[in-house]
């Protein structure tokens, strides 16, 4: 018998319910049909929706325009998690409505991160002592 193996990641069809999650997230927030005033006074960007296996749980990866006043802009999606339910569902065909959940996204720290690590003195050390491109290393030809 041939055993099942599990992917790795995501499937298409996770991946493409997930985008049409994120788009219409990003529709209604960006419409203002959310009426809160915590909404209402933030832009929202949704740079990342993640689907479960079976697409009844969708995590919206979210962040303030700026990354200030997270938790306040977090809080008020949750307050609205039916509103924005039901909108989903009216905008995407499922035979199931989502759960929706919502999460900071740390992908502009991580880039942050990085970039520091990039910019660090030993890097910067590393980078100025390696050979240029098509230079050799004359220790290595003796």
């Amino acid at each position: 018998m041939a055993q099942k193996q599990t992917p790795s990641g995501p499937s298409q069809r996770q991946q493409r319910v997930a985008e049409l999650v994120r788009h219409a997230l990003a529709e209604v927030l960006q419409r203002g049909d959310i009426q809160d005033p915590v909404l209402g006074s933030h832009v929202v960007t949704v740079p990342e929706v993640r689907m479960s296996p079976d697409l009844k749980l969708a995590t919206a990866y979210i962040m303030p325009l700026g990354g200030q006043d997270e938790a306040p802009v977090i809080a008020a999606l949750e307050r609205n998690r039916k509103i924005l339910r039901q909108e989903v569902a009216r905008r995407v065909n499922l035979k199931y409505a989502p759960e929706l959940r919502f999460r900071r996204d740390e992908t502009f720290d991580e880039a942050a991160r990085i970039d520091r690590l990039l910019r660090s003195d030993k890097v910067q050390r590393d980078l100025e002592s390696a050979p240029r491109n098509g230079e050799t290393d004359s220790s290595a030809d003796d």
